[in-house]
């Protein structure tokens, strides 16, 4: 059976979401964070040489990278579920968006996590650059959003699934303000109402409320 090693508020409830909305059966192994250093804790830390999350075992496969993982399970487990055939007109828009996650949104909210605990003063260049990247990074969410229902268009697909730990849980670590996006925030409220996304969040974070405002 499939076990996914949920380090709680991180990027690994991208994989406890997947599962359930592809019922995949499931063992959910979770981790709390050190309450000081909110970092991972050394058992979780053994699992992967990089101590990141997520970590996902499959048998005798071992796991990480959230993309790896996402792209591992909707091939052999998705029969075809959550993504994008070649064929179908959205196609490059899925890919999009679907690296767009982690190859610019993340990065872009990390950096300016790591650059705010340094105490730049306000007109700092890189900083300024970096919180221009991350508005940047925002308004072409928001732009995309207000032409379709979800990334790749009409219906959830895995790009979403990559892309709304940014858009939430993160800002437990870089608070900011999503009320300049309107659209970004009608889209959460769509995925607030996933019966799937609300089992996830039950299970992998029990006591946090989704940051879907």
């Amino acid at each position: 059976m499939l076990v996914v090693h949920h380090l709680g508020k991180s990027q690994s409830e991208r994989i406890v979401w997947l599962c359930e909305e592809l019922g995949l059966p499931y063992e959910l192994k979770i981790y709390d964070r050190d309450k000081v250093t909110r970092l991972a804790p050394p058992d979780y830390k053994a699992l992967h040489p990089l101590g990141a999350a997520p970590v996902v075992d499959d048998g005798d496969v071992r796991l990480a990278e959230s993309g790896a993982i996402v792209e591992y399970i909707t091939v052999k487990y998705g029969k075809g579920r959550l993504v994008l055939a070649p064929d179908h007109p959205g196609f490059a828009e899925f890919l999009y968006w679907s690296h767009f996650a982690n190859g610019t949104l993340q990065p872009a909210t990390g950096r300016n996590m790591i650059l705010g605990r340094l105490n730049l003063a306000d007109d700092n260049a890189i900083l300024r650059a970096m919180r221009g990247r991350l508005d940047l990074a925002l308004g072409l969410v928001e732009a995309r959003l207000g032409k379709v229902a979800y990334l790749a268009g009409d219906e959830l697909t895995t790009a979403d699934i990559m892309s709304v730990f940014t858009l939430t849980t993160m800002r437990l670590f870089l608070p900011f303000d999503l009320s300049p996006y309107p659209a970004i925030l009608a889209y959460l409220q769509r995925i607030g109402k996933r019966d799937a996304y609300q089992r996830a969040m039950r299970k992998g974070d029990p006591d946090m409320a989704p940051l879907l405002t």
